[in-house]
């Protein structure tokens, strides 16, 4: 019988122990650094000419390591096995599927330092966003254990005299789970273990950015007894090995994670039957948002500065939930503003080895991009905080603050994903509501409010898939906070929610007349 879920506790780094352990993974991964990894298919161990090479963003000169690089060769040879590993593998007991999910939950329990310090050098993750990826993904790893072997049951329906009826849940097949560089652990993990403890086998393709941690993963399934075959590890470019699997006449489903315009370039793809395919396929995508915090004239508002400032900046912004815009009744605005730019002059940007608050952006790309919006934040409003960034030694940006911007500006609009938050001036609070459902994403959003009445509005009338009332918009827990939105943040697909893998199942009836 297993354990009642609880989500995994977050390291209290006050703790001088707790930090002193931290350290010293911090120095064994460092002696770790540099290594090469190989492809995983099926049983095999494949070293290709054609490498990824991952770069530590904080330091540059810093190689994480080197990582063997798919093509479409070998990505068919991971699709043929994958193929032939389905059919003895979604008939293995669910539960026994899930034994394999709490075996690796339990490794990477024990070794949760090590990974978290993997994350602070592949994703520049500060010491606290490290361990809180860590316990996502062990959350991940619990949770659709447990939610399996619930779902082994079926689902209950009525039966007459005449007839037994059963709804039971069945794996789609061979799936492509092509995940992200920001949560390089959590995420990853969470769309892996739920399609393969579904009964699927997958073919994972994980960020370019980040492809060591998804090696150090595909270790623990092996050690917690995984067959060959059932998980793939292919990283390769979305181009050439991306396209080719999305195309795939026997892909099943893709899960993705990832930006606007590649989910919907996959969402297309996906829509088309080639020859051969028999099925349409399946696509779970979770695409960014353009969140707002929304602080009423009846707030708490040292909360409301302290929601703002900690959603806007944890991970340097690089959260599809965070708060990219926090739209202030007129009669608090300059109050929160003043209160929100007093908060961050206190927080620290650098290297996050050294314990700062903020990391680096994740590369010179997101970095190039942070900073031209910055550069149209100054001409759509006026900078009051940050604003500047140096990549000489990794790619730093300081947190930045633009106040005064129209709610129809492009920073107002247009998904950044860098510390940057545009301040922005409601009438009342249906106005602050329109401002916020005004944007081509529903991802989440808070409302930050003493009124009873402004509250339940909200709760009809805000649209995003993940609504909190005083408190930030980021950090959903597994199990807690289903996640997923609306609009252009992707399918809705409630991770860590009790319906997420039913997205990598399909319902047979079976009546039996007596």
């Amino acid at each position: 019988m297993t354990v009642p879920y609880k989500h995994e506790p977050f390291t209290d780094f006050t703790i001088e122990e707790n930090t002193r352990e931290f350290e010293a993974a911090l120095k064994q991964v460092k002696g770790e650094l540099g290594k090469d990894y190989d492809l995983v298919i099926g049983s095999e161990k494949i070293s290709t000419e054609d490498k990824i090479v991952s770069v530590n963003p904080s330091n540059i000169s810093e190689v994480v390591g080197t990582v063997s690089k798919a093509n479409q060769e070998l990505a068919e040879k991971a699709m043929q096995v994958a193929v032939e590993t389905f059919k003895t593998w979604k008939k293995w007991d669910p539960e026994v599927r899930a034994d394999i999910l709490f075996k690796a939950a339990a490794i990477v329990r024990r070794r949760k330092h090590e990974f978290s310090a993997y994350l602070v050098y592949e994703a520049g993750k500060p010491w606290n966003e490290a361990d809180a990826d860590t316990a996502e993904a062990i959350d991940f790893l619990e949770y659709y254990a447990r939610q399996m072997i619930e779902l082994k049951k079926g689902y209950p329906i009525e039966s007459r005299p005449i007839e037994k009826n059963r709804l039971q849940y069945i794996p789609l097949g061979v799936g492509v789970v092509i995940s992200p560089w920001n949560f390089a652990f959590a995420i990853m993990a969470g769309m892996t273990s739920a399609a393969l403890v579904s009964g699927n086998t997958v073919l994972l393709k994980p960020a370019s950015t980040t492809p060591v941690i998804a090696a150090k993963f595909i270790e623990v399934l092996e050690e917690a007894g995984l067959p060959a075959g059932v998980v793939s590890f292919i990283p390769g470019s979305g181009s050439e090995v991306g396209d080719y699997l999305v195309d795939h006449p026997q892909t099943r489903f893709i899960s993705f994670t990832g930006s606007r315009d590649v989910g919907v370039r996959i969402y297309e793809r996906a829509a088309k039957v080639h020859e051969g395919q028999i099925w349409l396929k399946r696509v779970v995508a979770e695409m960014g948002g353009k969140d707002t915090i929304v602080v009423d004239n009846q707030a708490d508002l040292d909360l409301a500065a302290e929601s703002i400032v900690k959603s806007a900046f944890g991970f340097s912004g690089q959260k599809c939930s965070a708060c990219s815009r926090a739209v202030i009744h007129e009669d608090v605005y300059d109050e929160v503003l003043a209160k929100a730019i007093e908060l961050t002059k206190d927080l620290t940007v650098g290297n996050p080895e050294e314990r700062t608050y903020m990391g680096p952006v994740n590369d010179q790309a997101a970095f190039d991009k942070v900073m031209s919006y910055i550069e149209i934040g100054k001409e759509e409003g006026t900078l009051v905080s940050g604003g500047n960034g140096d990549n000489s030694t990794g790619y730093f940006i300081e947190p930045t603050i633009i106040a005064g911007v129209d709610e129809n500006a492009r920073v107002m609009k247009e998904e950044i994903f860098g510390p940057f938050v545009a301040f922005c001036k409601a009438k009342d609070f249906d106005h602050a509501l329109e401002i916020a459902n005004n944007t081509d994403y529903g991802l989440t959003g808070a409302v930050i409010s003493n009124n009873r009445e402004h509250i339940e509005k909200a709760k009809e009338d805000f649209h995003v898939g993940n609504l909190y009332f005083n408190r930030g918009c980021t950090g959903a827990i597994v199990g807690y906070h289903p996640f997923g939105g609306f609009n252009m943040s992707g399918t809705d697909s409630k991770a860590g929610g009790p319906d997420y893998l039913l997205l990598f199942t399909q319902a047979k009836l079976l009546t039996e007349q007596l």
